[in-house]
C-alpha cells in the first residue's frame, strides 16, 4: 500500500512503507515504468526515495485528487513492459590506513579487526536504491548490521573525493570533495560523476555494488588510467 501526497505546486510525492526494502524498490521501479509508457506530457520528471516515487508535472497541478485517480489507475495495469537491464558495477576499493582514516576508531567502536571490517563490507552485495545528496551519491541497501555506526558528531569541512563511508546503516562514496559525517574506511579511483560522458553516473536505480578490494599500488596505478579515460569499469548483468 502507498499514499499521495501534494508535493508543492507541481508534483505528488507517493510513499511507501518507510522501510528499507527491495522489493518496494521493485515496486516504486515497476510503477515508474507504468507511468513512462503512457507517453503523457503531463509528467515531467521523477525522484526516487528508499520508500517514495515524486512525479514532477510540467504544469501547475489543478485537481489533485483527479490526478491522484490516475495515478492510481495506472498502477494496477498488468503490462507487459521490456525488463531493465540492471548491472552489479564492480568498485575497486583501496582499504589502506592512509584512506581508511576511522578505521582504527569504527574497530574500537565495533569491536571488531580492521581487517574483519575490511572483509565484511567488500563481501556483501548492494543495491543502489537512489541517488541524491550529491550528483553520483548512491545510496546502497545491503550493509552487514555488524559495520552499523552513527555518523560522526561533528562532520569533515571536506572529505576526499572517492572515500568510502559507512553512515548509521548505509555504505557510500563520496562522489567530489564535499563536507561529510560519514565514517571513511577507505577510497576507490572511480569516478562517479563526470559530466565529460553522456552518462555522468554509471549507475542506476536496481543496480548493484561490489567492493573489490585493492592495494595501494594498485590504487594508484588505477588512478592514472581512470585519468586518462582509459579503464573500464567491470560489470555482470542482473537480469536480461
Amino acid at each position: 500500500m502507498h499514499t499521495y501526497k501534494p508535493f508543492g505546486a507541481k508534483a505528488i510525492l507517493i510513499e511507501w512503507k518507510a522501510i528499507i526494502a527491495e522489493a518496494i524498490l521493485k515496486d516504486i521501479l515497476e510503477f515508474k515504468d507504468k507511468i513512462n509508457s503512457q507517453k503523457s506530457e503531463s509528467y515531467l520528471d521523477y525522484s526516487i526515495g528508499y520508500n517514495s516515487l515524486t512525479i514532477i508535472f510540467k504544469d501547475i497541478i489543478l485537481d489533485f485528487d483527479k490526478e491522484v485517480e490516475k495515478l492510481k489507475s495506472i498502477y494496477t495495469l498488468n503490462l507487459t513492459t521490456k525488463p531493465i537491464q540492471n548491472f552489479i558495477w564492480e568498485i575497486p576499493v583501496c582499504y589502506d590506513l592512509e584512506f581508511g582514516i576511522d578505521l582504527k576508531e569504527m574497530s574500537r567502536s565495533l569491536n571488531l579487526e580492521i581487517s574483519d571490517i575490511i572483509k565484511t563490507h567488500s563481501e556483501s552485495i548492494y543495491t543502489v536504491f537512489f541517488i541524491g545528496f550529491l550528483p553520483g551519491f548512491l545510496y546502497l541497501g545491503g550493509l552487514n548490521s555488524k559495520l552499523f555506526l552513527d555518523r560522526k558528531p561533528n562532520p569533515r569541512l571536506n572529505v576526499e573525493v572517492g572515500s568510502v563511508g559507512i553512515g548509521g546503516e548505509q555504505t557510500g562514496v563520496y562522489p567530489v570533495n564535499s563536507a561529510g559525517g560519514w565514517n571513511i574506511i577507505g577510497r576507490t579511483p572511480i569516478n562517479f560523476f563526470d559530466l565529460e560522458v553522456s552518462n555522468p553516473c554509471f549507475a542506476k536505480s536496481g543496480d548493484q555494488i561490489k567492493f573489490i578490494a585493492i592495494t595501494k599500488r594498485e590504487f594508484s596505478k588505477l588512478e592514472i588510467l581512470v585519468s586518462k579515460k582509459s579503464y573500464q569499469l567491470f560489470k555482470t548483468v542482473i537480469n536480461d
